[in-house]
């Protein structure tokens, strides 16, 4: 077999499956909103260059060997899917792997604030802007190392889980793109790796919002603050202080909302954390 023809046999090449298999590298779940950890057929230091519907991927060593770690969006169809890997003799290789499918459920809320839900002309106005400078932040990125073990970035259980289907005073939203943690009003939020503060603010929808780039498109959100101690371009080691839990923006309670971005699509934070978030 050619080297290109390799590539092109659709073979899915040693996917990290099941638990966390060392501290590097999330847990696999090829599912919509999920995170996909591919070992590439690659040897050499040097990091190989990686794609996903045109757009970079991280790649990160384990023990010698090149893994690929890639999000998956919400809204992407079960089925085959591929990545490119750049190739410096000519052009990019497909490496194929499976999206599965899974089942989220439905959650339904009552909001109190009837403008968080149906927003007015200046809302929506505000929203655009909100919804442009969170985009930047989520595409950051750099070539350096990645830490993705991450630590909680708070203290408390779960309260709504990643990728519910929404309704809001009965209508339907976009699903759930995060974690909901319920704590204590004032109670800390951590970084839960280090990265830099690329974007923070009071935004509509999120309340007091930091965002947090820990290199090669991994982006890490907190909302619903109520105050942020942290300032853009920040540099933070994991446990540092980012700001408190609050009800700030659409919340029906005090909690943290934490959301995940990877190759700029959110995808389950639950997945990068050494230990899991306590049930409620």
């Amino acid at each position: 077999m050619t080297r290109a023809g390799f590539y092109t046999a659709g073979l899915l090449l040693a996917v990290l499956i099941a638990s966390r298999p060392a501290a590097a590298l999330p847990r696999h779940q090829a599912v919509p909103g999920g995170v996909a950890v591919i070992e590439l057929p690659t040897t050499g230091d040097a990091r190989p260059q990686v794609s996903f519907r045109d757009r970079p991927v991280m790649v990160v060593a384990e023990n010698d060997r090149w893994f690929a770690v890639v999000g998956i969006p919400l809204s992407m169809a079960p089925g085959p899917a591929s990545l490119s890997i750049d190739n410096p003799d000519g052009p990019a290789l497909p490496l194929a792997f499976v999206i599965a499918n899974i089942d989220y459920p439905e959650q339904r809320l009552t909001i109190g604030n009837k403008r968080q839900v149906d927003p007015t002309a200046d809302d929506l106005v505000r929203i655009a802007g909100d919804r442009r400078e969170m985009n930047r932040a989520f595409r950051s990125w750099d070539e350096k190392p990645v830490d993705t073990a991450f630590r909680l970035p708070a203290v408390g259980p779960r309260s709504s889980a990643f990728g519910l289907k929404r309704f809001f005073n009965e209508q339907p939203r976009s699903p759930h793109s995060g974690v909901d943690i319920a704590a204590p009003d004032k109670s800390d939020v951590v970084a839960p790796a280090a990265g830099v503060v690329v974007a923070n603010g009071d935004y509509f929808f999120n309340g007091n919002t930091v965002l947090i780039h820990h290199g090669q498109g991994l982006v890490t959100m907190y909302c619903h603050l109520s105050e942020i101690d942290v300032q853009d371009g920040d540099r933070l080691d994991a446990g540092d202080l980012i700001g408190k839990i609050g009800q700030t923006g659409r919340v029906t309670g005090p909690h943290l909302h934490w959301s995940l971005s990877l190759n700029q699509v959110r995808v389950n934070p639950e997945l990068f954390l050494v230990e899991p978030i306590p049930a409620r």
